[in-house]
């Protein structure tokens, strides 16, 4: 985690001593529960949580003993006793360390689930609101980067909305997903360990029970995780890279905010660059870069190894913290991002025209010209455009072969754009409802 790229909710679910404090409650409630099926005394569960839950964890101490123990639980568990006391010997009875690693790496890939979530709502907001406050701004779409037909700014906004409405159901899909939890033992039998443990603990943490579990709770959980917080990394790039088309000089129908006493370069005082989205941009490739490794965890020989643990002591931080970074910088960009209607209407007009094309097509075929015809004739008018800067509407009117079939008359009508816009409402409520 590197802290330009950190906010502070995100950065404290992964935090040491966040860790221990989860660590110790999956503890403390698990002797709980072994304390009401009569496994351990009741007096030691409660003495377990009166000087558990006072204990401040001490991390450099945990970090010395694990120097020793070469593990990391059994370095908590020590740690523990010395607050605990004679009592301590009733805790993780049964138990095994990935009952804790596992139960705890859900609760905090939940968490942060949650915060994820509050991001994409934050995005969604700011979304809906420019699309419908440029609803009707006219713009020209582009296909290959090349002028295309017009649509509005607001249904380029509309189909990112979409977009992350989709990315909030599937990060809801892989929360609940995720939200496990294993107190099964050793190999996941329940050998040394009542099942009515796991399922009080699952309750108390926020979790359900794994079905089944060997030694680890199933990677294919964690890969489906990833993979989603992966998906909406692309999502996040696709718009960044919309912005950041738009601002281009030739272009410039959009562009993000430059606030006052801003500097663009070090060399050149007069540039205005798209750093936000471009840094969104890259953010993203580092989100979707963790994937993989999460894909390659699945498959652990037999009951367990522990090929997963160093991967996602590093991926579980790293990706959420970056995606967290990055959705809120995108809300950012899209709250305060400046639009050019003006602009946008400048390169509309800039092909004479030729967003009209498939109409004049469509409307020699229905005049009874072949399709192949009405291209070829509807072409050569749009070449001479394309070439010379000639008006097209002229163009195809000072053609004899096409006026031959539709009127020059006609031919003005098929020029108003208001015929490109005529769904606008019909896709806003779909989007919008």
């Amino acid at each position: 985690m590197i802290p330009r790229y950190s906010r502070p909710e995100m950065t404290e679910i992964w935090e040491p001593a966040t860790r221990f404090r989860i660590w110790f409650e999956i503890e403390a409630h698990a002797a709980s529960a072994m304390a009401e099926i009569g496994v351990i005394p009741k007096e030691a569960a409660e003495v377990i949580w009166d000087k558990g839950g006072k204990a401040q964890f001490d991390v450099a101490r945990i970090d010395e003993i694990e120097r020793i123990t070469k593990h990391d639980v059994i370095a908590f568990l020590t740690h523990l006793a010395e607050f605990v006391g004679p009592e301590a010997r009733f805790i993780h009875q049964g138990m095994t360390s990935s009952d804790i690693l596992d139960t705890c790496l859900n609760v905090q890939l939940t968490r942060a689930a949650d915060i994820l979530l509050g991001d994409i709502d934050r995005l969604l907001e700011a979304l809906k609101k420019r699309a419908l406050e440029h609803k009707d701004t006219l713009t020209i779409g582009r296909s290959h980067g090349i002028h295309a037909e017009p649509t509005t700014f607001g249904v380029k906004l509309a189909f990112a909305y979409a977009e992350f409405q989709r990315a909030r159901v599937r990060l809801e899909a892989a929360r609940a997903d995720i939200a496990t939890c294993a107190i099964s033992g050793a190999v996941g039998t329940f050998a040394n360990i009542d099942p009515r443990v796991e399922n009080y603990v699952a309750e108390k943490m926020g979790l359900t029970p794994e079905p089944v579990s060997t030694q680890v709770i199933p990677r294919d959980r964690h890969a489906m995780f990833f993979a989603t917080l992966g998906v909406i990394a692309s999502s996040l790039e696709r718009l960044a890279t919309e912005v950041r088309h738009l601002q281009r000089t030739e272009v410039l129908e959009a562009e993000e905010y430059f606030s006052p006493g801003q500097k663009g370069s070090s060399a050149m005082p007069h540039k205005r660059n798209p750093v936000l989205t471009e840094n969104v941009t890259g953010l993203a490739r580092i989100v979707r870069g963790y994937v993989t490794p999460a894909l390659e965890n699945v498959a652990l020989w037999h009951e367990r190894d522990i090929s997963h643990s160093s991967v996602e002591r590093m991926i579980g931080p790293d990706a959420t913290v970056t995606l967290d970074f990055a959705l809120n910088r995108m809300a950012g960009v899209i709250e305060k991002l400046v639009v050019y209607p003006e602009n946008m209407q400048k390169n509309l007009d800039r092909l004479g025209g030729l967003h009209n094309s498939q109409r004049v097509l469509l409307a020699l075929t229905q005049a009874g010209v072949s399709r192949e015809d009405a291209y070829r004739l509807v072409q050569r008018n749009a070449m001479k455009t394309w070439e010379t800067g000639a008006d097209f509407l002229a163009e195809l009117k000072a053609d004899a072969d096409v006026v031959a079939s539709v009127p020059a008359a006609e031919l003005d009508e098929m020029f108003d754009l208001g015929y490109h816009t005529k769904h606008v409402e019909t896709i806003f409520k779909r989007v919008f409802g």
